[in-house]
C-alpha cells in the first residue's frame, strides 16, 4: 500500500499515543518475514494481502498466514479493490473465499478492504460509495462484520467525497506516512489503526492500533 511519504519518528508516534499497539502490513513483496523476530520486536498484529479483484490471489499469503499464526500475532487478511472491474459484492465474495474471512477467536482481525486505487478505478463519487456499500454489505453478510476501510484524507475526498456513510460501521485504517495523523477523513471520529511510515524492520508498513492489546483483541472478538 503506497501513498506520498512524508518524514515520520517513531518518538512523535510514542509521545501522542500513549496506549499504542504496533503492527505492520504485508504482502508477497515481503517474500520471508522473521516473524518470530517481530513478535519479540514488540509487534502484535500485521495485515496480510489475500487477493484483488475478482481473479488474483496473493502467492504468499497462506504462508505469511501460518507464520503470522504460529508466531502469536492478531493477523487478518486484506482486499486491494478494483472498483472498476467489477461489483463490490462479487469481490467480496472472491475475498472471504481466500483467507478474508473472519471469526471471533480473538486472534483474526475483521477483513480490511485496501481503497487506493489510481482514479478511483473510473467511479464517480456516487459510484464509489455505491461500491463500497455494495463491498462491505456482503462482507458482513458473509462474516457478520464490517471490513475495515483503509484509506487517505486526498484519495477519500477526491473518490467518495468524503463521505461520512461508513463511520458508524467500518473502522478506518488510515494511511498517512507523518509524525501525527492529521486530518480525519469520512467523519470517523477517530483511526482505529494508522500506517505511519512506508517502511518497518520486518518488511512492509508500520502500522499502530489506536489503544492497547486488549483493545486490539476485543476488534478480532467482536
Amino acid at each position: 500500500m503506497k501513498f506520498t511519504p512524508h518524514l515520520s519518528t517513531l518518538a512523535l508516534l510514542v509521545a501522542t499515543s500513549q496506549a499504542a499497539v504496533q503492527g505492520f502490513d504485508i504482502s508477497h513483496y515481503q517474500s520471508t518475514v522473521d516473524f518470530a523476530g517481530a513478535y519479540s520486536g514488540g509487534l502484535r498484529f500485521v495485515y496480510i494481502k489475500a487477493t484483488e479483484g475478482t481473479t488474483y490471489t496473493d502467492p504468499k499469503f497462506s504462508q505469511h498466514y501460518s507464520g503470522a499464526t504460529n508466531a502469536g500475532f492478531i493477523r487478518g487478511g486484506y482486499h486491494f479493490a478494483q472498483p472498476g472491474s467489477s461489483s463490490g459484492a462479487a469481490q467480496a465474495n472472491f475475498f472471504v473465499a481466500h483467507g478474508g474471512g473472519w471469526s471471533a477467536d480473538g486472534i483474526t482481525l475483521p477483513g480490511m478492504l485496501d481503497l487506493e486505487v489510481a482514479n478511483c478505478g473510473g467511479l464517480s463519487t456516487s459510484q464509489t460509495v455505491a461500491w463500497i456499500k455494495s463491498f462491505s454489505d456482503q462482507y458482513h453478510s458473509l462474516t457478520g462484520r464490517y471490513p475495515v476501510l483503509y484509506t487517505n484524507l486526498s484519495w477519500w475526498t477526491t473518490c467518495t467525497g468524503n463521505s461520512a456513510a461508513f463511520k458508524d460501521t467500518s473502522p478506518l485504517m488510515l494511511a498517512r506516512w507523518a509524525s501525527a495523523p492529521g486530518t480525519i477523513p469520512g467523519g470517523w471520529p477517530y483511526y482505529t489503526i494508522w500506517q505511519y511510515k512506508d517502511s518497518n524492520a520486518y518488511g512492509g508498513d508500520s502500522d499502530v492500533f489506536n489503544g492497547d492489546e486488549a483493545g486490539l483483541k476485543r476488534l478480532a472478538s467482536g
